[in-house]
């Protein structure tokens, strides 16, 4: 991806527009940002719930996300389970900001809790992005960019995977880029600072966001430009001492675990096409391209570096979780770009910037149709099939507090009360059932499946229901 262009200081200096006659209100305008967020948040969850109510969840995550959630909500370490038994979860990913959850998972103890709490963030990020989009462009203009930013492919992907910590990190660099538009750079810093809290790669956004600062603010505010390099250097050893200190003191294995990823040592050029699709998503319906006039894109090269240089090709691709805290990035530099290619010389380009918005919000819109929230026009998303009541009534059978073997489908339905393993994975602990989705038949004896997984057990079928069956430990190993 070429770098963005670097423009000269007092091009970066946002100039708030004139009210417009669609600014008539400005008391109204201030609450359209809010209005948008509280639609967003109906559809992210419905979306969201939705896909749980249905039984269709994608992995294994949201169950390991209510573990350590659950832990903190009893005052105890994160442990998960699911990633083996006694494992704290600090040493897989270092995200104690999760902690946060604990008090409304306390009142209501359910994998929804996470699920509304994630809507609830995402929809929170379109705020700023809207806030500062009309504050540069025009009330009109801004509730474009922040409709585009709401329906972005990056967001509803996120939306429509489980629960991941990166929900807290979207808020985080919207207000925080929000602050650096309107010259507000300490508290731009601020907001940014909490990000080492939230995963540890994102040490390294926070250092791009104060590099930008430092920038941005070398001749208005040199005073500063101490303080951002500061915090610069601060997100780097941040990021630094969690991959070599703190997360492999709270590993088993002492060590980083996914170093592997990273060292699977792989040529720029492996898994290139894929590589270069994403940045032609992240670029060209999102922003028309006119993101790359903006010094702003910079902070999205520690996300992109991390996944490209990668091994692992499910980072390079536009599925998943991983694209969404570049979504505020590519925004906000669009915005931050149209505030002087409006006012450019060359005529084309002032057209060009004047219609993109109306153009990126149009292209968000007819791309929904083929994205997860164009499920809210089928109405069978609302309402839960009589199949997984039945499954329900099933995985209802297992006692709580039980020990339960299971796969991905029964997972969600048992983590707020059994202690639940992955299966395969319960290093020698012998569980007192094994729940299984075994709707493609790939279980063809599950009782002599589960004497393979627990020898010195015996497990006879406890029941069946709609593709899965729950089995109920006979024997003591």
């Amino acid at each position: 991806m070429p770098a963005p262009a670097l423009q000269a200081p007092e091009a970066h200096i946002p100039t708030p527009v004139a009210p417009s006659r669609g600014d008539r209100h400005p008391d109204r305008a201030r609450w359209d940002p809010w209005v948008l967020a509280a639609v967003l948040f109906a559809a992210y969850t419905a979306v969201s719930v939705g896909r749980y109510r249905h039984m269709t969840t994608l992995s294994w995550d949201l169950g390991i996300f209510e573990q350590a959630v659950r832990a903190y909500a009893h005052l105890r370490a994160p442990v998960s389970d699911l990633k083996g038994p006694g494992f704290d979860i600090l040493g897989d990913h270092f995200s104690p900001v999760t902690a946060l959850l604990a008090p409304a998972y306390r009142v209501f103890p359910s994998p929804v809790t996470l699920l509304v709490a994630q809507a609830a963030l995402f929809a929170l990020s379109a705020v700023p992005v809207t806030r500062a989009a009309a504050r540069l462009l025009g009330r009109r203009r801004g509730l474009a960019l922040g409709l585009a930013y709401g329906l972005s492919w990056g967001v509803q992907r996120a939306v429509d995977f489980d629960f991941h910590e990166i929900c807290f990190a979207v808020p985080l660099i919207a207000f925080s880029l929000e602050a650096l538009l309107a010259d507000r750079r300490r508290a731009a810093l601020c907001w940014a600072l909490p990000l080492v809290l939230v995963k540890e790669d994102l040490g390294l956004t926070l250092a791009a966001i104060a590099l930008v600062v430092a920038w941005r603010a070398r001749d208005s505010s040199p005073r500063t430009v101490p303080y951002a390099l500061g915090a610069a250097a601060f997100g780097m050893a941040a990021t630094l001492l969690v991959l070599t200190v703190v997360i492999p003191s709270f590993n088993t294995s002492g060590t980083y675990a996914y170093w592997d990823k990273v060292s699977e040592s792989v040529s720029p050029v492996d898994g290139l096409g894929t590589k270069l699709r994403t940045l032609a998503w992240l670029l060209i319906p999102t922003t028309g391209l006119l993101a790359l006039r903006s010094p702003l894109l910079l902070v999205a090269l520690p996300t992109l570096g991390w996944r490209f240089l990668s091994g692992d090709e499910h980072y390079w691709g536009t599925d998943w979780h991983y694209s969404a805290v570049l979504m505020p990035v590519v925004f906000l530099a669009l915005a931050d770009a149209l505030t002087t290619a409006r006012h450019s010389p060359r005529p084309w380009l002032s057209s060009y910037a004047a219609q993109l918005p109306a153009a990126v919000a149009a292209a968000a819109l007819a791309l929904t149709t083929s994205l997860p929230l164009a499920q809210l026009t089928e109405s069978g998303i609302y309402r839960e099939p009589a199949a997984v009541s039945g499954v329900e009534r099933l995985l209802a059978r297992i006692p709580d507090g039980a020990t339960v073997e299971a796969n991905i489908g029964p997972i969600s339905r048992l983590t707020s009360r059994c202690r639940v393993f992955w299966l395969g994975n319960t290093q020698g602990v012998t569980p007192e059932y094994i729940a299984l989705e075994n709707i493609d038949g790939t279980y063809r004896d599950p009782v002599g499946y589960a004497g393979d997984l627990h020898p010195g057990a015996a497990y006879g079928v406890a029941g069946k229901a709609n593709g899965y069956v729950v089995l109920e430990r006979l024997t003591a190993s």
